[in-house]
This record gives C-alpha cells, structure tokens and sequence, in this order.
C-alpha cells in the first residue's frame, strides 16, 4: 500500500513518547474506549432536536404551503403544525379558523378517501376504519356510503381475484370469504357477491 496515498492518521509511536518515555504506557481497554465514546455523544449539541417556534403570520404561512401540498384532517394538521409551533393552543386556534374558512375540511378528505379507497376495492369497514385512524367522523359521508353499491363493488373485487364462476366447493367459497371479510366488505355483502351468476346482470 502507498503510504502517500493512505496517509497515516494518527502517529501511535508519537502518542507512545508523549505519555510514556519507554513507551510502555498501558493501552486503554475497548470497554473505557467505548464508555468515553458513550460520554463524548451524550455533549453533543442537539440543536436539530429543537422546535423552530413558529407563530404568528409564520406559523399561519406555514400551515398554507402544508395544506396547497395535501388535503389533512383537522387533527392530522394540529398535530404536523404543532411540531414545528411555538405553542399547541395557537396552531389548534389557527386550525379552527382554517376549517371555519374551508381552508380545511374533514368532509372533503372524507370524500376523497371514499373515492380513493373504492378504487382500490375496499369495503365499508375498512373506509370507516381509516377515517376513524385520522380522527375523521364517519356520519360525514354517511350517505354515500348508503348509496354505494357494495355487493358490486365485491363481485367486480371477486371476478378480478377469482373469475365469475360461482363455486360450491366449501373451501374455495371460504377462501372468497375471507378474502373479501379482509378487504372490509359486510358478510350480508359477501354472500350475494359470491353467489352472484354472470347472467343476473342480463
């Protein structure tokens, strides 16, 4: 190895001289090695660990270059906003007025994950189940999920997942079941999806 080119980063024979003329000072064992290295990390400063203190008109700026980003519900703001605010009185004042103004709307992300939720086929239970994890109530598309045709909604998931044939296999038909109980249809829902035959569209 060139030694030019891999310099050496510490000269042990100097360091030997400096605390030892006969260079027979004892080595520091690993353990004392990494109980310093422990002390050492434990002073480092944690500046980044600090909040930046928004407030005012910066906090309120902020709380509109998050929302031209995403659609939140109200508490999934007061939370984000809080992290980076002085105070968590003023950002949930701040929401308040964001959703008395429909900056916010815990009905239109409602809407949009309805939507987005269908799309992916998944049933009743599963939507109001992610509303409630974003604290959203559910009574907000309470009719929409009235008028949305879930046994249509689990045959087209089934057909995709297992073809259009109606089978009397009791496993296969357990297999749909859960399959479908999974992706948060109602039982009510699953049995006339399954049962379902190609001609009772015609």
């Amino acid at each position: 190895m060139n030694d030019s080119k891999f310099p050496k980063l510490l000269d042990y024979q100097a360091l030997k001289q400096q605390f030892s003329d006969d260079g027979s000072q004892p080595a520091v064992s690993s353990a004392a090695e990494n109980s310093a290295a422990d002390h050492a990390l434990s002073f480092e400063p944690k500046e980044a660990e600090k909040k930046p203190g928004l407030q005012g008109s910066r906090l309120r700026s902020y709380a509109f270059a998050v929302l031209t980003r995403k659609e939140y519900s109200k508490a999934e703001l007061i939370d984000k906003l809080a992290l980076y605010a002085e105070s968590r009185e003023e950002v949930t004042t701040l929401v308040d007025e964001l959703s008395r103004e429909n900056y916010q709307s815990d009905q239109r992300v409602a809407e949009i994950m309805l939507s987005s939720q269908k799309r992916k086929g998944k049933g009743p239970n599963q939507i109001k189940m992610k509303l409630k994890n974003k604290k959203i109530d559910t009574a907000l598309i309470a009719e929409e999920l009235k008028e949305t045709d879930w046994v249509q909604q689990a045959y087209e998931l089934k057909v995709r997942k297992y073809g259009t044939e109606v089978t009397k296999d009791p496993k296969i038909k357990a297999k749909q079941i859960r399959f479908l109980m999974y992706r948060g249809f109602e039982m009510d829902a699953i049995m006339k999806a399954i049962s379902r035959k190609e001609n009772d569209f015609q």
